[in-house]
């Protein structure tokens, strides 16, 4: 999680903590990017993600200050569950608190709601 200049030793500690939760709630791989996008910011995003060890398994969340971006990458196991609706409500919950200048409340309760959005959903089996 390349964090820079925006985030202090005990943001970065909080964001593990609740990347953590959202990992064993949903089952998928969270990776936080925080910092200036090289060129295009969805690009970017996606080329992180293809980066990443488990891309299928995986979500990505990049958010870049500077040029107000934020973009969210799911990979192909991921989106069984989460759908496009679930990621644009976590998209504007994130945004609403960096309006507010609050960027680790932003992105904790973001990664939340994708955790929550991303769990597979409980199947009841009947024997016949």
């Amino acid at each position: 999680m390349p964090a820079g200049e925006y985030l202090k030793a005990a943001d970065r500690a909080a964001l593990d903590l609740t990347i953590r939760r959202a990992e064993q709630l949903c089952r998928a791989e969270f990776s936080v990017f925080v910092g200036r996008a090289q060129g295009a910011p969805r690009p970017f995003a996606v080329g992180l993600h293809r980066s990443l060890v488990a891309p299928d398994r995986s979500i990505l969340v990049m958010v870049d200050p500077v040029a107000r971006a934020v973009e969210v990458v799911t990979g192909s196991d991921v989106r069984r569950h989460l759908d496009d609706n679930g990621v644009e409500l976590a998209v504007a919950s994130m945004v609403g608190l960096f309006r507010d200048d609050d960027l680790v409340g932003g992105l904790r309760r973001g990664i939340q709601q994708l955790a929550e959005h991303a769990k597979p959903a409980n199947t009841l089996h009947s024997s016949l």
